[in-house]
Protein backbone atom coordinates (compact mmCIF):
# COMPACT_ATOMS: atom_id res chain seq x y z
CA UNK A 1 0.00 0.00 0.00
CA UNK A 2 1.69 3.41 -1.30
CA UNK A 3 0.87 6.19 1.25
CA UNK A 4 0.38 9.72 -0.15
CA UNK A 5 1.01 12.82 1.75
CA UNK A 6 0.36 16.50 0.75
CA UNK A 7 2.50 19.55 1.29
CA UNK A 8 0.79 21.80 2.15
CA UNK A 9 1.17 25.60 3.44
CA UNK A 10 0.76 29.42 2.56
CA UNK A 11 3.02 30.27 -0.20
CA UNK A 12 6.64 30.88 0.59
CA UNK A 13 6.95 28.85 3.55
CA UNK A 14 8.87 26.33 2.22
CA UNK A 15 6.72 23.79 0.29
CA UNK A 16 8.45 23.38 -2.78
CA UNK A 17 12.44 23.49 -1.11
CA UNK A 18 10.86 20.60 1.30
CA UNK A 19 9.51 18.75 -1.33
CA UNK A 20 13.07 19.13 -3.35
CA UNK A 21 15.18 17.71 -0.72
CA UNK A 22 12.18 14.65 -0.33
CA UNK A 23 11.85 13.73 -3.78
CA UNK A 24 14.26 13.24 -6.94
CA UNK A 25 11.39 15.12 -8.54
CA UNK A 26 12.66 19.10 -8.37
CA UNK A 27 9.59 21.06 -7.99
CA UNK A 28 10.23 24.84 -9.10
CA UNK A 29 11.07 27.37 -6.11
CA UNK A 30 10.52 30.94 -6.36
CA UNK A 31 10.31 34.40 -4.56
CA UNK A 32 6.29 34.65 -5.14
CA UNK A 33 3.15 33.50 -4.42
CA UNK A 34 1.50 30.58 -6.89
CA UNK A 35 4.98 29.16 -8.04
CA UNK A 36 3.54 25.89 -7.67
CA UNK A 37 0.17 25.69 -9.36
CA UNK A 38 -0.05 21.92 -10.50
CA UNK A 39 0.89 19.26 -7.77
CA UNK A 40 4.27 17.95 -8.13
CA UNK A 41 4.25 14.54 -7.65
CA UNK A 42 7.44 12.72 -6.54
CA UNK A 43 7.82 9.13 -5.07
CA UNK A 44 10.77 8.48 -2.32
CA UNK A 45 12.07 5.53 -0.72
CA UNK A 46 11.52 4.33 3.16
CA UNK A 47 14.88 4.32 4.99
CA UNK A 48 15.17 0.91 6.72
CA UNK A 49 18.03 -0.25 8.10
CA UNK A 50 16.11 -3.49 8.37
CA UNK A 51 16.52 -4.48 4.39
CA UNK A 52 19.43 -3.10 4.38
CA UNK A 53 20.77 -5.42 6.65
CA UNK A 54 18.39 -8.49 5.39
CA UNK A 55 20.05 -7.69 1.69
CA UNK A 56 23.82 -7.99 3.07
CA UNK A 57 22.54 -11.52 4.30
CA UNK A 58 21.05 -12.71 1.67
CA UNK A 59 22.58 -11.17 -1.32
CA UNK A 60 19.58 -10.77 -3.59
CA UNK A 61 19.57 -9.69 -7.46
CA UNK A 62 17.29 -6.70 -6.38
CA UNK A 63 16.11 -4.55 -2.97
CA UNK A 64 13.21 -3.13 -3.09
CA UNK A 65 12.50 -0.79 -0.34
CA UNK A 66 8.38 0.90 0.49
CA UNK A 67 7.48 4.03 -1.25
CA UNK A 68 5.68 7.35 -0.20
CA UNK A 69 4.45 9.22 -2.84
CA UNK A 70 4.58 13.10 -2.38
CA UNK A 71 2.76 15.72 -3.49
CA UNK A 72 3.36 19.50 -3.46
CA UNK A 73 0.22 20.96 -3.40
CA UNK A 74 -0.03 25.11 -4.60
CA UNK A 75 -0.52 27.69 -2.09
CA UNK A 76 -3.34 28.52 -0.68
CA UNK A 77 -4.99 32.24 0.91
CA UNK A 78 -7.85 33.61 2.75
CA UNK A 79 -10.71 32.80 0.98
CA UNK A 80 -9.24 29.19 -0.48
CA UNK A 81 -13.07 27.90 0.43
CA UNK A 82 -14.84 30.08 -1.78
CA UNK A 83 -12.55 29.24 -4.49
CA UNK A 84 -10.29 32.19 -3.98
CA UNK A 85 -6.74 32.02 -5.72
CA UNK A 86 -6.14 28.46 -6.48
CA UNK A 87 -8.66 27.68 -3.19
CA UNK A 88 -11.27 24.56 -5.60
CA UNK A 89 -8.12 22.68 -7.37
CA UNK A 90 -5.75 23.55 -3.66
CA UNK A 91 -8.93 21.57 -2.10
CA UNK A 92 -8.99 18.53 -4.67
CA UNK A 93 -5.73 17.62 -4.22
CA UNK A 94 -5.56 17.68 -0.48
CA UNK A 95 -8.62 15.14 -0.78
CA UNK A 96 -6.96 12.43 -2.26
CA UNK A 97 -3.90 12.36 0.33
CA UNK A 98 -3.66 10.07 3.10
CA UNK A 99 -1.77 12.36 5.27
CA UNK A 100 -1.22 16.23 5.55
CA UNK A 101 2.19 17.59 6.12
CA UNK A 102 1.08 21.25 6.96
CA UNK A 103 4.35 23.48 6.84
CA UNK A 104 4.96 26.32 8.55
CA UNK A 105 7.39 29.31 8.35
CA UNK A 106 9.41 29.29 11.31
CA UNK A 107 12.34 31.78 10.19
CA UNK A 108 12.90 35.11 9.13
CA UNK A 109 14.62 36.00 6.16
CA UNK A 110 14.56 39.67 4.45
CA UNK A 111 14.71 38.16 0.94
CA UNK A 112 12.04 35.73 1.12
CA UNK A 113 8.24 37.49 1.19
CA UNK A 114 5.59 36.12 3.19
CA UNK A 115 2.23 36.90 1.75
CA UNK A 116 0.85 38.38 5.01
CA UNK A 117 4.03 40.64 5.50
CA UNK A 118 5.26 39.29 9.13
CA UNK A 119 6.03 35.57 10.61
CA UNK A 120 3.87 34.47 12.77
CA UNK A 121 3.43 30.16 12.09
CA UNK A 122 0.21 30.34 14.65
CA UNK A 123 -1.88 32.74 12.25
CA UNK A 124 -0.34 30.79 9.00
CA UNK A 125 -1.90 27.69 10.91
CA UNK A 126 -5.25 28.91 11.42
CA UNK A 127 -5.88 30.46 8.00
CA UNK A 128 -5.81 27.01 6.63
CA UNK A 129 -7.32 25.80 9.23
CA UNK A 130 -10.13 27.77 8.66
CA UNK A 131 -10.43 27.79 4.92
CA UNK A 132 -10.56 23.18 5.57
CA UNK A 133 -12.81 23.63 7.99
CA UNK A 134 -15.19 26.47 5.75
CA UNK A 135 -15.20 23.59 2.76
CA UNK A 136 -15.78 20.80 5.16
CA UNK A 137 -18.34 22.55 6.64
CA UNK A 138 -20.30 22.80 3.72
CA UNK A 139 -19.43 19.71 2.67
CA UNK A 140 -21.80 18.28 5.53
CA UNK A 141 -24.33 20.85 5.33
CA UNK A 142 -24.95 19.43 1.76
CA UNK A 143 -24.69 15.81 3.34
CA UNK A 144 -27.59 16.81 6.08
CA UNK A 145 -29.71 18.12 3.44
CA UNK A 146 -29.65 15.01 1.44
CA UNK A 147 -29.68 12.87 4.62
CA UNK A 148 -32.94 14.24 6.07
CA UNK A 149 -35.55 13.01 3.40
CA UNK A 150 -33.22 9.71 3.67
CA UNK A 151 -33.85 9.48 7.67
CA UNK A 152 -37.65 10.23 7.54
CA UNK A 153 -38.58 7.10 5.15
CA UNK A 154 -36.07 5.05 6.01
CA UNK A 155 -35.57 2.37 8.72
CA UNK A 156 -32.03 1.63 7.67
CA UNK A 157 -29.94 2.02 10.75
CA UNK A 158 -26.61 2.91 9.15
CA UNK A 159 -28.53 5.90 6.95
CA UNK A 160 -29.45 7.04 10.78
CA UNK A 161 -26.18 6.79 12.67
CA UNK A 162 -24.85 8.92 9.45
CA UNK A 163 -27.19 11.24 9.94
CA UNK A 164 -26.44 11.59 13.88
CA UNK A 165 -22.30 11.70 13.22
CA UNK A 166 -23.30 14.47 10.70
CA UNK A 167 -25.19 16.45 12.84
CA UNK A 168 -22.28 16.11 15.53
CA UNK A 169 -19.47 16.88 12.67
CA UNK A 170 -21.45 20.24 11.96
CA UNK A 171 -21.93 21.50 15.78
CA UNK A 172 -17.93 20.83 15.57
CA UNK A 173 -17.18 22.89 12.93
CA UNK A 174 -19.78 25.88 13.43
CA UNK A 175 -17.33 26.00 16.55
CA UNK A 176 -14.20 26.62 14.35
CA UNK A 177 -12.42 23.30 15.03
CA UNK A 178 -11.20 20.82 12.91
CA UNK A 179 -13.53 17.58 12.59
CA UNK A 180 -10.47 15.43 13.68
CA UNK A 181 -11.29 16.77 17.05
CA UNK A 182 -14.51 14.87 17.50
CA UNK A 183 -12.97 11.45 18.90
CA UNK A 184 -14.97 8.77 17.55
CA UNK A 185 -14.05 5.13 17.72
CA UNK A 186 -15.16 1.74 16.54
CA UNK A 187 -18.22 1.56 13.82
CA UNK A 188 -18.78 5.04 13.91
CA UNK A 189 -15.15 5.89 13.19
CA UNK A 190 -15.21 3.83 10.04
CA UNK A 191 -18.94 5.43 9.07
CA UNK A 192 -17.57 8.50 9.20
CA UNK A 193 -14.70 7.88 6.70
CA UNK A 194 -17.55 7.96 4.08
CA UNK A 195 -17.72 12.00 4.56
CA UNK A 196 -14.20 12.68 3.12
CA UNK A 197 -13.50 15.19 5.62
CA UNK A 198 -10.33 17.42 4.76
CA UNK A 199 -9.80 18.10 8.57
CA UNK A 200 -10.12 14.44 9.32
CA UNK A 201 -7.19 13.71 7.57
CA UNK A 202 -4.19 12.78 10.39
CA UNK A 203 -1.82 16.13 9.89
CA UNK A 204 1.63 16.58 10.86
CA UNK A 205 2.92 20.10 11.11
CA UNK A 206 6.03 20.84 9.52
CA UNK A 207 7.93 23.53 11.45
CA UNK A 208 10.71 25.14 8.94
CA UNK A 209 13.21 26.71 10.50
CA UNK A 210 16.60 28.23 9.74
CA UNK A 211 19.86 26.00 10.29
CA UNK A 212 21.27 27.20 13.93
CA UNK A 213 17.81 26.15 15.17
CA UNK A 214 17.30 22.92 12.98
CA UNK A 215 18.49 20.84 16.09
CA UNK A 216 16.42 22.63 19.01
CA UNK A 217 13.74 24.44 17.43
CA UNK A 218 12.96 28.71 18.49
CA UNK A 219 10.04 30.64 19.86
CA UNK A 220 8.50 30.24 16.85
CA UNK A 221 8.68 26.39 16.82
CA UNK A 222 6.97 26.94 20.62
CA UNK A 223 4.31 28.91 19.99
CA UNK A 224 3.34 26.04 17.55
CA UNK A 225 3.57 23.45 19.92
CA UNK A 226 1.17 25.11 22.11
CA UNK A 227 -1.07 26.13 19.77
CA UNK A 228 -1.57 22.40 18.47
CA UNK A 229 -1.30 20.89 22.00
CA UNK A 230 -5.00 19.48 22.22
CA UNK A 231 -4.83 18.16 18.97
CA UNK A 232 -3.75 14.49 17.94
CA UNK A 233 -1.07 15.17 15.50
CA UNK A 234 2.87 14.98 15.06
CA UNK A 235 5.45 17.85 15.21
CA UNK A 236 8.34 17.94 13.50
CA UNK A 237 11.44 20.73 13.16
CA UNK A 238 13.42 20.50 9.57
CA UNK A 239 15.72 23.10 7.90
CA UNK A 240 14.13 22.45 4.48
CA UNK A 241 17.06 24.76 2.95
CA UNK A 242 19.43 22.74 4.43
CA UNK A 243 17.91 19.35 3.96
CA UNK A 244 18.35 20.24 0.76
CA UNK A 245 21.82 20.83 0.46
CA UNK A 246 22.65 17.99 2.05
CA UNK A 247 20.66 15.85 -0.54
CA UNK A 248 22.56 17.52 -3.30
CA UNK A 249 25.75 15.85 -1.78
CA UNK A 250 26.62 12.58 -3.32
CA UNK A 251 28.47 10.79 -0.82
CA UNK A 252 27.29 9.18 2.13
CA UNK A 253 30.27 9.82 4.19
CA UNK A 254 29.83 13.84 3.21
CA UNK A 255 26.21 13.83 4.14
CA UNK A 256 27.47 12.55 7.72
CA UNK A 257 29.60 15.21 8.35
CA UNK A 258 26.94 17.97 7.72
CA UNK A 259 25.26 15.82 9.93
CA UNK A 260 27.35 16.09 12.33
CA UNK A 261 28.13 19.81 12.20
CA UNK A 262 25.04 20.07 12.46
CA UNK A 263 24.25 18.28 15.33
CA UNK A 264 22.02 15.71 14.20
CA UNK A 265 22.05 11.89 13.87
CA UNK A 266 20.53 11.48 10.36
CA UNK A 267 18.65 13.60 8.03
CA UNK A 268 15.63 15.61 9.09
CA UNK A 269 13.36 13.96 5.55
CA UNK A 270 14.22 10.73 7.25
CA UNK A 271 12.84 11.69 10.42
CA UNK A 272 9.71 13.23 8.57
CA UNK A 273 9.02 9.62 6.55
CA UNK A 274 8.73 7.55 9.59
CA UNK A 275 6.67 10.35 12.06
CA UNK A 276 4.15 10.48 8.88
CA UNK A 277 4.27 6.08 9.21
CA UNK A 278 3.22 6.53 12.81
CA UNK A 279 0.68 9.65 12.38
CA UNK A 280 -1.20 6.95 10.09
CA UNK A 281 -0.38 3.30 12.12
CA UNK A 282 2.02 2.33 9.56
CA UNK A 283 4.67 -0.71 9.98
CA UNK A 284 6.87 -2.91 7.53
CA UNK A 285 7.09 -6.41 7.33
CA UNK A 286 9.98 -8.12 4.44
CA UNK A 287 10.08 -11.04 2.45
CA UNK A 288 13.60 -12.00 1.28
CA UNK A 289 15.73 -14.45 -0.54
CA UNK A 290 18.36 -15.05 -3.11
CA UNK A 291 15.74 -12.92 -5.92
CA UNK A 292 14.68 -10.22 -3.74
CA UNK A 293 14.86 -8.10 -0.50
CA UNK A 294 11.88 -6.42 -0.30
CA UNK A 295 9.67 -3.92 2.08
CA UNK A 296 5.85 -4.05 2.72
CA UNK A 297 3.97 -1.30 3.78
CA UNK A 298 0.40 -2.76 5.97
CA UNK A 299 -1.67 -1.12 8.63
CA UNK A 300 -1.72 -1.88 11.76
CA UNK A 301 -3.43 -4.36 13.16
CA UNK A 302 -3.62 -6.39 9.72
CA UNK A 303 -4.24 -9.88 9.73
CA UNK A 304 -1.94 -12.57 7.55
CA UNK A 305 -4.38 -12.75 4.68
CA UNK A 306 -4.51 -9.19 4.27
CA UNK A 307 -0.92 -8.38 4.49
CA UNK A 308 -0.01 -11.07 1.82
CA UNK A 309 -2.80 -9.60 -0.50
CA UNK A 310 -0.66 -6.35 -0.11
CA UNK A 311 1.86 -8.23 -1.99
CA UNK A 312 -0.92 -10.19 -4.65
CA UNK A 313 -4.78 -10.26 -4.53
CA UNK A 314 -4.29 -14.12 -5.28
CA UNK A 315 -2.68 -14.27 -1.94
CA UNK A 316 -5.33 -13.77 -0.13
CA UNK A 317 -7.64 -15.33 -2.05
CA UNK A 318 -6.04 -18.82 -1.80
CA UNK A 319 -4.09 -17.83 1.21
CA UNK A 320 -3.22 -21.29 3.40
CA UNK A 321 -0.49 -20.29 6.21
CA UNK A 322 2.23 -17.92 6.53
CA UNK A 323 5.55 -19.19 7.62
CA UNK A 324 6.86 -15.92 9.94
CA UNK A 325 10.69 -15.22 11.26
CA UNK A 326 11.36 -12.39 13.49
CA UNK A 327 13.45 -10.18 12.06
CA UNK A 328 16.28 -10.52 15.33
CA UNK A 329 16.42 -14.07 14.90
CA UNK A 330 16.81 -13.92 11.56
CA UNK A 331 19.94 -11.69 11.57
CA UNK A 332 21.39 -13.06 14.63
CA UNK A 333 20.76 -16.92 13.32
CA UNK A 334 21.94 -15.34 9.52
CA UNK A 335 19.61 -17.41 7.00
CA UNK A 336 15.97 -19.10 6.77
CA UNK A 337 18.27 -22.15 6.67
CA UNK A 338 19.09 -21.67 10.20
CA UNK A 339 15.72 -20.53 11.41
CA UNK A 340 14.02 -23.22 10.36
CA UNK A 341 16.71 -25.65 11.96
CA UNK A 342 16.46 -23.79 15.36
CA UNK A 343 13.12 -23.70 14.80
CA UNK A 344 12.37 -20.51 15.12
CA UNK A 345 10.05 -19.99 12.07
CA UNK A 346 6.35 -19.99 13.22
CA UNK A 347 3.34 -21.31 11.17
CA UNK A 348 0.42 -18.78 11.13
CA UNK A 349 -3.13 -19.00 10.49
CA UNK A 350 -5.83 -16.67 9.28
CA UNK A 351 -6.07 -14.60 12.68
CA UNK A 352 -2.44 -13.79 13.28
CA UNK A 353 -1.97 -10.24 13.54
CA UNK A 354 1.32 -9.21 11.33
CA UNK A 355 4.27 -7.80 13.60
CA UNK A 356 6.35 -4.51 12.73
CA UNK A 357 9.34 -6.32 11.12
CA UNK A 358 8.23 -9.96 10.74
CA UNK A 359 9.48 -11.79 7.65
CA UNK A 360 7.16 -13.37 5.92
CA UNK A 361 6.74 -16.09 3.64
CA UNK A 362 2.97 -16.79 2.55
CA UNK A 363 1.70 -20.43 1.53
CA UNK A 364 -1.21 -20.07 -1.38
CA UNK A 365 -3.15 -22.01 -3.60
CA UNK A 366 -5.80 -20.30 -5.99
Amino acid sequence: MALKCGIVGLPNVGKSTLFNCLSSAKAQSANFPFCTIEPNIGVITVPDERLIKLSEIDKPKRVIPTTVEIVDIAGLVKGASKGEGLGNQFLGNIRETDAILHVLRCFENENITHVDGTIDPVRDKEVIDTELQLKDLETIENRIAKMEKQVRFSNDPKVKKLYEIALRYREVLEQGKSARTLQLQGEDAKLAKEFFLLTNKPVMYVCNVDEASAKTGNQYVEKVREAIKDENAELLVIAAATEADIAELEEYEEKQMFLEELGLDEPGVNKLIHAAYRLLNLKTYFTTGPDESRAWTFAQGTKAPQAAGIIHTDFEKGFIRAEVIRYNDYVTLGSEHACREAGKIAVEGKEYVVQDGDIMHFRFNV
